[in-house]
């Protein structure tokens, strides 16, 4: 519980379910609240969204019909499953600059899992809202920050 008296699972979905612009500072308290979560817990396959922040990344994922992610293994990851205009689902190594790896990292004082990107400086670090539910934040250099500092922040839920 926050000093408000809502659970971060509550948070999560007032957040989630926002009509206008998410603070990305709201986010920000809310990672900080939720617990770390290790690699073997976050294989299988993500739905993706984007928290509307009015980060550059969200319009990009949205442009390419982003999906969410899917995490085989440790060394099998891919980080851009995007819908094509049949409706198919595809890995986007094209804008992904390949796929991905997952590995624990220390981000903001803590380990939790991270998946690396195999063609750009870009990390995506997950945390847990529920068995279901991750909290995920992009880091990194380039894209990956917005022109005001700001981090890009996404929510991703088991299929």
């Amino acid at each position: 519980m926050n000093a408000g008296g809502l659970s971060a699972r509550e948070r999560y979905d007032a957040l989630r379910n926002a009509a206008g612009p998410v603070s990305p500072q709201a986010l920000d308290a809310l990672w900080a609240d939720l617990e770390t979560v290790a690699v073997s817990a976050v294989l299988g396959s993500w739905r993706g969204f984007a928290f509307p922040t009015g980060h550059p990344v969200q319009r990009v994922l949205t442009r390419s019909r982003w999906h969410g992610k899917r995490l085989v293994a440790p060394d099998d990851a891919k980080p851009l499953i995007c819908r094509a205009e049949d409706g198919s689902l595809y890995s986007d190594t094209t804008s992904g600059h390949g796929e991905a790896s997952l590995w624990n990292v220390e981000f903001r004082g803590e380990v939790t899992a991270t998946m690396v990107y195999d063609g750009m400086p870009v990390l995506d670090h997950f945390k847990r809202v529920d068995d279901t539910t991750l909290l995920g934040v992009m880091n990194g250099k380039g894209a990956a920050v917005s022109d005001e500092g700001h981090l890009f922040y996404f929510g991703l839920e088991r299929e």
